[in-house]
């Protein structure tokens, strides 16, 4: 009978924000069926370099990679104390014919460190996978605002005009980066490969007669049909754990990467300019029924402050290991490395979700930037109007007494900014004809426009043309 779970904590990071695929990847069923696929390589490997094991061992512990008795690996785990043992003993009861030559020559570290290597790997495919849909959504955005002015903030006061659609280019740049970056980590991951106890690999020379080149063929045959062609060259028992620190810090890039653009979205939605996708059921408050709260980019804000504080965990890690090893790691890594992967999986669903159903409201943003256009303006109208005949030092005058006035306007009485009506009212600057257009906005947004279409073009759909069997990702959330 199924376990009722409602009385037992379950990670929200399960419930509530990671996709199927990555809490598949991080489940005991994967986790184990990965430990028995390395136990097979490592026999199918002895196998063919000439140790007496036999074809039906082989073909015992290939028919039972998946079939794992969960309970009768508790109860050897409880027995034993040891949870690599637990599982060699109940793998060695589906496969009984291959019961004596499981991890033959291996140590607990071959078979949880390399698992280890091979579920990271995969977590970042994952990852890859969402960095490339939320890529190609952040790209569509950007094209179809490139032309729209609105407001840009430094020290989020007024500074120039840009556009909605290059805004969203310095996110998409970010999460670019970012691609390369986790890329670059799975491009580099090595295997631990099969080096005995304490990295000497002294028990498969015992095991091939100290035959040197028989060991080392077996590494690289292992290694190959676990789907790596890189090996660490050297190491203790473990593989160096500055290989989690490499991993964690390429979700990190990312956690960040996506606070800084959720943030941004947050402050722009509490301005009007922009909302997340808004669902016809969906309640922003149990007290005020109007509310619509930036409730994704929230979540995914929360989940990127937790990311960003595990960074420091695998450097402890690394730091303190002892000699050839310790067992203070396992603890830790059990927790650090499932949950960046989970969070960081949250993360860039809940993001793809709001790129593909960002709301801008051009008349928020124009209302926005009317307030503020103006008083940019004033150096070009001072110019044209100096160009029409006027004195310099009286025109800069006058506009320096029009712009205080419609600042009151604007800042003491809560009304619109005048200061054009101004300008226009006063004679010393009839003869600038073609003011309105002048002080249009698309005059100040600089090469913005270009510069967003020339982004989308050299770096959206290079990842587009490239990643194209990844696109196309649902990202409906679970709440």
């Amino acid at each position: 009978m199924p376990q009722d779970t409602h009385d037992r904590y379950e990670s929200p990071l399960v419930t509530r924000n990671a996709s199927e695929a990555m809490v598949r990847l991080w489940s005991a069923q994967y986790k184990f069926t990965t430990w028995r696929r390395i136990w097979l390589a490592l026999a199918e490997g002895e196998k063919e370099l000439g140790l007496a094991i036999t074809d039906e061992q082989i073909r015992q512990m290939r028919d039972h990679l998946e079939d794992i008795d969960f309970a009768k690996a508790a109860d050897y785990e409880k027995r034993l104390r040891h949870d690599v043992m637990a599982h060699i003993h109940t793998y060695g009861d589906a496969a009984p014919a291959a019961k004596g030559i499981i991890h033959l020559g291996a140590t607990s570290a071959t078979i949880g460190d390399n698992a280890d290597l091979v579920m990271m790997r995969e977590g970042l495919r994952l990852i890859l996978a969402w960095l490339v849909n939320l890529i190609d959504a952040l790209g569509t955005f950007a094209t179809q605002w490139k032309d729209l002015p609105c407001l840009s903030y430094t020290h989020f006061q007024p500074a120039q005009v840009t556009t909605v659609g290059k805004r969203a280019t310095l996110w998409c740049w970010d999460f670019v980066r970012d691609l390369h970056e986790v890329q670059g980590v799975i491009d580099n991951m090595y295997f631990r490969g099969v080096k005995g106890t304490t990295g000497t690999q002294a028990s498969f020379l015992d095991l091939f007669e100290q035959d040197a080149g028989k060991v080392d063929r077996l590494e690289h045959l292992v290694a190959q049909k676990m789907g790596f062609e890189r090996i660490e060259p050297v190491t203790g028992q473990t593989y160096s754990r500055k290989t989690d620190i490499t991993v964690l810090n390429a979700l990190v890039q990312v956690a960040v990467s996506a606070h800084k653009m959720c943030n941004d979205i947050r402050i722009l939605s509490g301005v009007g300019e922009l909302s997340e996708p808004f669902e016809a059921d969906q309640v922003g408050s149990s007290a005020m029924p109007y509310k619509r709260n930036p409730m994704r980019c929230e979540r995914a804000t929360g989940l990127a402050r937790f990311v960003i504080s595990l960074a420091s965990s695998p450097m402890m890690t690394a730091a303190e290991q002892w000699l050839e090893r310790t067992l203070d790691d396992s603890a830790n890594r059990r927790l650090v490395l499932p949950e960046a992967f989970l969070a960081t999986d949250g993360i860039l669903k809940i993001l793809t979700n709001v790129a593909a159903g960002l709301n801008v409201w051009p008349e928020v943003v124009k209302a926005r930037l009317d307030q503020e256009l103006p008083f940019m303006a004033s150096e070009v109208i001072l110019m044209a109007a100096v160009k029409a005949g006027g004195d310099r030092q009286d025109l800069h005058e006058r506009i320096r007494r029009h712009s205080l006035a419609a600042m009151e306007q604007v800042k003491k009485l809560g009304r619109a900014n005048d200061f054009l009506a101004r300008i226009k009212a006063d004679a010393s600057f009839a003869k600038v004809h073609n003011l309105d257009e002048l002080v249009h906005p698309s005059r100040f947004v600089g090469l913005a426009p270009q510069q967003t279409a020339r982004f989308v073009r050299e770096h959206v759909e290079p990842v587009r043309k490239k990643y194209a069997g990844l696109l196309g990702l649902t990202a409906d959330l679970h709440v």
